[in-house]
């Protein structure tokens, strides 16, 4: 296959090396405006094509463009590639709107084309074994999902700080709560810089209301921190992504009920047993996504982070945009209606109880 990557900042060099290191493709047309990164590019693979043009790429006998430009960009270059005839590979997050999204997951399929996004983080060992974990009911019933990612710059000029750093635990709490469906956002944040929110908390209400999702990303911390915690109702789960060795660690702890009368008394029992830590696969998450990519092509098949998950979690981005500027009101992924967080734990806890919901 032959490959064409537009934009070499941050991202792009990465995609570059995956890509010259797969053995399917046999060619990589690299675009950037600046002619240093071209330099630098070709001068670090001598045997790849670079060009300071995207039309002229568009133009020429590739299969498959990736996109790793800035968000605002990422429509219009989709587009583009899509109307050529190209499969695309867009990073995330997929579009700056989920609108965006719709329209290119038509053109897509109208032409019988691939889109993948790059939520990397589902293809890391790590988060293969958490959901493997899941799936095989280690945990128990899922009671929480709560996730930090914060660490001090880079401020983004076309996106916040949800935008930015929230697509890669969305995407991972996306593939590993399978069955949940989320149907509300809430979320609050502040510009401490006249400029884009820079801290931001977010929350994901979901269908069943078994179960709480809960994001904090910041670009202003003194500190770097990229962790996870899963809380089932067997055991828990922390994923810290900066852990070498260990990234994962299983916990058997928990809080037991005996009955509904406990629960007004306090009679609670809290279970504290032992850890343990499981191996999981070294391999990098970029080489596996370029794996993934290709064979979904060459075997005429949807790849795992298609279009339709890239708009799920640039739905739930939308959602708390909105509910940022209304205040921390809460906004509904797919219509207009109003969730009101306090009814909804009223009806949780007469459906616990047995007893009626006062209106």
């Amino acid at each position: 296959m032959k490959i064409g990557i537009i934009g070499l900042g941050y991202w792009g060099p990465n995609l570059v090396r995956n890509f010259l290191g797969n053995k399917l493709v046999e060619k990589v047309i690299a675009c950037d405006l600046k002619e240093d990164r071209l330099a630098q590019i070709k001068s670090k693979f001598p045997g790849i094509t670079v060009t300071n043009n995207y039309k002229e790429l568009l133009d020429s006998d590739i299969d498959a463009v990736a996109i790793a430009t800035s968000v605002n960009t990422h429509y219009n270059l989709a587009k583009e590639a899509l109307e050529a005839g190209k499969h695309i590979w867009v990073e995330k997050p997929f579009t700056s709107s989920s609108q965006q999204a719709k329209d290119l997951i038509k053109i897509a399929e109208s032409k019988k084309l691939n889109i993948f996004v790059d939520h990397t983080f589902l293809y890391t060992g790590a988060v293969i074994k958490i959901k493997e974990l899941i799936d095989n009911g280690e945990l128990g019933d899922i009671l929480y999902f709560d996730s930090v990612r914060i660490n001090l710059g880079l401020f983004q000029h076309d996106v916040n700080v949800i935008w930015d750093l929230a697509p890669h635990d969305l995407s991972i709490m996306k593939h590993v709560l399978v069955g949940k469906e989320p149907i509300a956002v809430t979320a609050s944040g502040i510009s401490s810089y006249n400029c884009l929110e820079n801290i931001a908390q977010m929350s994901v209400h979901f269908k069943d209301n078994s179960c709480f999702a809960h994001f904090h990303v910041n670009w202003t911390s003194p500190v770097k921190i990229r962790k996870i915690m899963i809380a089932g109702k067997k055991k828990m789960l922390v994923f810290n992504d900066l852990e070498y060795s260990e990234k994962i660690k299983i916990y058997d702890s928990g809080v037991e009920f005996d009955s509904t009368e406990s629960i007004h008394n306090a009679l609670v029992q809290y279970r504290t047993g032992d850890m343990y830590s499981p191996q999981v696969g070294q391999s990098e998450a970029l080489t596996s996504a370029v794996s993934e990519f290709i064979n979904s092509i060459l075997e005429k098949r949807k790849p795992l982070t298609d279009g339709q998950n890239g708009l799920e979690v640039v739905e739930i981005l939308e959602a708390s945009q909105k509910s940022i500027k209304k205040r921390g009101t809460p906004v509904y992924l797919n219509d207009n209606s109003e969730f009101d967080p306090l009814k909804q734990a009223e009806i949780n806890r007469s459906e616990f109880t047995g007893s009626e919901v006062l209106n």
